[in-house]
């Protein structure tokens, strides 16, 4: 027997006989139209978020972040302010169709849609042409997103007040108080720090400070079994002896009596 009888070679024609290199396209054929991803297109893409990037960083060192008091988590009364870049959807939940009982629907569904349809933009229009006209739908979910956010935002801007806005944030030196006397306990377990805050400093927008009133202790029983302004009364629910003691506190600004006359004496 010979050698080499009765084998056969197959060949496919799937698998190159000889391997060439990996050379782009040629995309002048194709003037306007498309481009070599890198480095052509990447690059104008590093380039202009390089120069966004400088801007913001720019942005940041001559215009620093503004810094407000001390956040109070006892403070019920202190409004919230996002930042700008999320103050449309701030100012869609106050319309009646996206607050209150259909909060879910701004907050979570009107977003989702929006942001969803952003996103499958690409898939919903495959076209290659890349002239606006050519591509109605992805432009037209664009300039509506655009013009939205825009409109949502100056609308979020000039009805916000600002002076409200500015004077609750307003870093005031505070006054160290005794947090460990029993009057400040008894304001704590009668939900007074609420509204006075846990430092006693107040809120503009709710109640005021108990730091310095020149009240006497009469008056300040009187005021928290009676009410004064916006404060109802029966708000106090303690005893008389508690009552007593809440008000020799605040009186003596924030100090147990007895350490107020030591420093007295």
């Amino acid at each position: 027997m010979h050698r080499g009888k009765g084998m056969k070679f197959v060949g496919d024609s799937r698998v190159p006989a000889e391997r060439k290199a990996n050379i782009p396209k040629d995309y002048s054929e194709f003037p306007g139209k498309t481009e070599a991803f890198w480095p052509n297109f990447l690059l104008k893409e590093w380039l202009v978020g390089s120069v966004f990037l400088i801007g913001y960083l720019a942005l940041t060192v001559a215009h620093p972040s503004p810094l407000e008091r001390v956040a109070d988590p006892t403070d019920t009364g202190y409004i919230p302010l996002p930042d700008w870049y999320f103050l449309f959807l701030y100012q869609l939940l106050k319309y009646e169709f996206a607050a209150g009982q259909f909060t879910v629907v701004g907050a979570f569904i009107m977003p989702g849609i929006a942001f969803g349809a952003l996103m499958l933009a690409p898939f919903l229009d495959r076209g290659p042409e890349r002239r606006p006209t050519k591509r109605p739908v992805a432009v037209g979910m664009m300039l509506l997103g655009v013009a939205a956010t825009i409109f949502l935002t100056w609308e979020s801007v000039v009805s916000h007040d600002w002076e409200a806005a500015a004077e609750q944030g307003k870093i005031v030196q505070e006054v160290p108080i005794d947090t460990d006397a029993e009057g400040y306990a008894i304001m704590e377990a009668n939900t007074c720090l609420s509204c006075h805050g846990a430092n006693l400093a107040g809120n503009p927008n709710v109640a005021p400070g108990l730091i310095g009133t020149g009240l006497s202790a009469e008056e300040v029983a009187d005021i928290a079994k009676n009410g004064q302004g916006t404060m109802p009364a029966g708000v106090f629910k303690g005893t008389d002896e508690e009552l007593q003691k809440l008000a020799e506190y605040v009186a003596n600004d924030g100090e147990a009596a007895g350490e107020s006359e030591e420093a007295s004496e």
